[in-house]
């Protein structure tokens, strides 16, 4: 199908990107003044910000909780945006229709922090949760979108590596999770390169900040698609958009972990671009990511 008419039309009411470099702090700055004021977001039965470890993480209780697990959740924003605030309406409904206590991670971002502090205050935010707050025997499981969905696939295969087995589901929505940027790797490079939100030249210069701070694109921690071995990871829900430069990478490492025997069930939006979760979720269509990643972590899926 083509490009949503609402999410069309917002994308050509946006102005053009001023020129020169980017600017990190200004563009944090545009992100947070976008925030809803808090009497306009989703209500919960509670929300308090506190600290895990010496991390921020702000802790979401649903209304009404459907069970003692814990959902750690990994905000994107290319490594360099993003925050507790801007990602804050995406917390709040996974918590409602999941049913699960969401704690989000205020990670350390780039450039004024090298790589790895991001992912390891992930790894960390997900072992202090196992010990304060997820129940034994409770679904303990792991989300993030773009750059979020990145930490997400790396810490599943920390803890692997690490023996740190409680970490039950992992959902990735639409991930990056090649950082090599060539664009004849993927044809959804090509064909989704320009007018859809994101664009294919825009993916070097927005990971530049990470990668100048030190994450090798050949790494597997910083392009987990690059990990040979990936069995015995948990099972995988992954979530990708029709008009998204990122969308082949996602899928493709779905089937991967399929062939890994891992249970990975690979969820493709039609008339969606890349951020659509964070961006275009009021939209009923898309609003159903949420209800299918509940699914997926009760088993229904």
């Amino acid at each position: 199908m083509p490009l949503h008419p609402d999410i069309a039309r917002v994308l050509a009411s946006l102005p053009a990107p001023p020129p020169g470099p980017l600017n990190p702090e200004a563009m944090r700055a545009g992100e947070e003044s976008q925030v809803p004021p808090l009497a306009a977001r989703l209500p919960l039965r509670s929300v308090t910000d506190t600290i895990a470890d010496e991390i921020p993480v702000r802790v979401y209780t649903p209304v009404e909780p459907g069970a003692d697990g814990v959902l750690v959740y990994f905000h994107g924003g290319a490594f360099f945006l993003g925050s507790l605030e801007t990602h804050d309406h995406v917390a709040r409904s996974l918590a409602r229709e999941s049913g699960l206590t969401v704690v989000s991670v205020g990670y350390r971002r780039a450039p004024e922090h090298a790589f790895p502090a991001g992912l390891d205050d992930c790894y960390a935010a997900v072992r202090w949760a196992a010990e304060h707050l997820a129940q034994d025997g409770a679904p303990l499981a792991i989300a993030g979108d773009s750059s979020g969905g990145t930490f997400v696939a790396a810490v599943a295969a920390m803890a692997h590596d690490d023996g740190f087995d409680r970490i039950t589901h992992q959902v990735m929505f639409y991930p990056s999770l090649d950082l090599d940027f060539d664009v004849d790797r993927y044809v959804s490079l090509r064909e989704n390169a320009v007018g859809y939100g994101l664009e294919t030249a825009a993916l070097k210069p927005f990971n530049a900040f990470y990668l100048d701070s030190g994450a090798d694109p050949a790494d597997p921690l910083v392009s987990p698609i690059k990990r040979a071995d990936l069995t015995g990871l948990p099972p995988a829900l992954i979530v990708t958009a029709e008009y998204d430069p990122m969308r082949d990478e996602g899928e493709d490492y779905g089937r991967r972990l399929k062939e890994a025997g891992v249970a990975a069930t690979v969820s493709r939006y039609p008339g969606a671009g890349h951020g659509f979760v964070q961006h275009f979720s009021w939209i009923p269509a898309y609003h159903r990511v949420f209800e299918e990643t509940a699914a997926f972590l009760k088993g229904e899926a």
